[in-house]
């Protein structure tokens, strides 16, 4: 088992733009593996590349009890955005409320080569975004309204973490 440390916020690498892969290895596949490893405890949903240092277009799940991944997902959102409360294993033990589209899918492939479909509403659509503006180098906080934004920034400068 390969649990790795999740980055918080301040580190750079969180805000990177992953890289689409074009090469399926060894590497690959133990970072895949470092994935499952990290997400798969009780109150994970979500994991991405970034939040353990590596700088790919991949991500875990880990929604009602099933842990899966999928590598190069490309996101479509269907309906109207609704306050949707959400938190970040980057950003601990902070919670607001973001703007989330009800139902998501991402289409990408497996380490076959294999073409993955992921598609839901509720948590499996919200994590979806999530994980996706992850791997934009995007945090969940960006995504706050002025006020909401300093709250939580505010928030992280007394964290005891940051």
């Amino acid at each position: 088992m390969a649990v790795r440390e999740i980055r918080v916020f301040g580190d750079p690498v969180l805000r990177r733009v992953c890289d689409t892969i074009t090469k399926i290895d060894d590497g690959l596949r133990q970072h895949v593996t470092d994935l499952l490893d990290t997400v798969a405890f009780d109150g994970r949903a979500g994991l991405a590349s970034t939040q353990i240092g590596h700088n790919v277009r991949a991500f875990s799940l880990h929604i009602d009890g099933k842990v899966s991944y999928i590598l190069n997902p490309e996101l479509e959102v269907f309906g109207e955005p609704v306050p949707t409360g959400e938190g970040c294993l980057s950003v601990p033990d902070l919670w607001f409320q973001v703007q989330r589209y009800p139902k998501a899918r991402v289409t990408g492939i497996d380490l076959n080569g294999n073409k993955v479909v992921i598609a839901g509403e509720g948590l499996l659509a919200q994590a979806l975004q999530h994980e996706c503006d992850h791997l934009d180098g995007k945090l969940y906080i960006q995504r706050l309204d002025a006020a909401q934004r300093k709250q939580a920034m505010k928030q992280i400068r007394e964290s005891a973490w940051f």
